[in-house]
């Protein structure tokens, strides 16, 4: 860091601690509910959410080789298979916008080519069946269809265009890139173990993450309300498979690597993350509650009709803002109920589930800030666009 940012760094936080209005009413309510969705997240997120993904990249990057992400979400992959692969997988997962990270940057660092891995960074959060089902149960037919397409397009043209402009710089990276694990991933595979195995071990950590977060569903949705009564047998089951391969088919040195490397995305992640979900709660507070530094009046007030304006500033405050997996739902049905135009609430769906402040925050540390915010733009603009159609067409 250069001595002038240092000192502009310093300056900032001094102007900012000298003439915080710390005797305004909503700025003492929003110090406080950024800790309280910190503690949120840190209840209800990190255990069963984000230290699986921690452990299902930490895998990845032990145990697959670099051969098979180049083969199928590679630069040079062909696109039906790299974008079909990219979304498919991040559609199976049905995480949160910040669980996805550790993963995302798995697959990344083995090789996957930049549009591939964005495919599958926003198709992680937004391309998720339950979540598509309740928004046409709860907020209508129309908005569901819409947001189930809109977001499987996303996933793709977002990733197209993210390669075509950085074409170049990418392929550099995948051809000189450092890859740290293939020597001892690749040799204890060719020694000790079939590739099915390494599968089924990655397998089994993928269907504890997703029967441990399985979201609470409407009762009127058959499958997912029987998965439901049963999902914590089914990840504890998943779970017990877990421990019985790591038994069985890894040794000490395997497992240690895999720890290790499980590590090195936790230390690189985990404080970015629960630093931006502190600053998202001051700037946002939590839904529903109302108490961040911009209030949801003002929100809702602007968000109503269908102009450029209730679009953009619907897309713009969905993606600084977090939602938990299919809180986005609830949230919705009180702003329409409040008077938010039909575009600007599908701009909220297909932006808000698949950004937030934390996760810019990682992605940076990932992509760099030319990347990220080409990303981040992508998904508002278009978000804002596809809101403005779909409004002109449904009114």
């Amino acid at each position: 860091m250069k001595e002038r940012t240092k000192l502009l760094l310093i300056l900032g936080v001094f102007l900012g601690a000298y003439f915080m209005p710390l005797e305004s009413s909503r700025v003492q309510r929003a110090i406080p509910e950024g800790f309280a969705l910190l503690r949120d997240y840190a209840r209800e997120h990190v255990l069963l959410c984000l230290v699986p993904a921690f452990f299902i990249a930490g895998a990845i990057g032990q145990f697959v080789s670099q051969g098979a992400v180049m083969k199928y979400l590679g630069a040079s992959a062909r696109r039906p298979v790299a974008y079909g692969v990219a979304s498919f997988s991040g559609a199976i997962l049905a995480v949160c916008s910040c669980t996805v990270l550790p993963l995302f940057g798995s697959i990344y660092k083995r090789g996957a080519g930049l549009g591939p891995a964005s495919a599958f960074l926003y198709s992680g959060p937004a391309i998720n069946v339950l979540a598509m089902i309740l928004t046409a149960r709860v907020l209508g037919l129309e908005i569901g269809v819409a947001r189930a397409a809109g977001a499987i397009v996303f996933a793709v043209v977002i990733g197209l265009i993210m390669a075509a402009l950085f074409r170049e710089e990418d392929e550099e990276r995948v051809r000189n890139g450092p890859d740290p694990f293939a020597a001892a991933g690749a040799a204890a595979r060719a020694e000790s173990r079939e590739g099915w195995q390494d599968a089924s071990f990655l397998g089994s950590m993928v269907a504890f993450l997703v029967f441990a977060n399985w979201g609470t569903p409407n009762k009127n949705v058959g499958f997912f309300a029987t998965i439901w009564e049963i999902h914590w047998y089914l990840a504890g089951a998943a779970l017990l498979l877990l421990f019985w391969m790591m038994r069985g088919w890894y040794d000490r040195e395997e497992l240690k690597n895999w720890v290790l490397g499980t590590w090195e995305f936790a230390k690189q992640i985990l404080p970015l993350l629960l630093g931006g979900v502190l600053v998202s709660g001051w700037l946002m507070g939590r839904p529903g509650q109302d108490s961040g530094l911009l209030p949801d009046a003002w929100i809702a007030g602007a968000v109503g009709g269908n102009s450029v304006t209730a679009n953009l500033l619907s897309s713009v405050v969905g993606a600084f803002m977090y939602f938990a997996t299919l809180t986005e739902i609830p949230i919705l049905q009180g702003l329409i109920g409040s008077g938010m135009g039909k575009g600007p609430a599908l701009a909220l769906l297909l932006a808000g589930p698949a950004l937030s402040l934390p996760s810019m925050i990682v992605i940076n540390s990932y992509l760099g800030f030319k990347k990220t915010v080409t990303y981040v733009s992508l998904v508002i603009v278009m978000a804002t666009v596809t809101g403005l159609v779909f409004g002109a067409i449904a009114s």
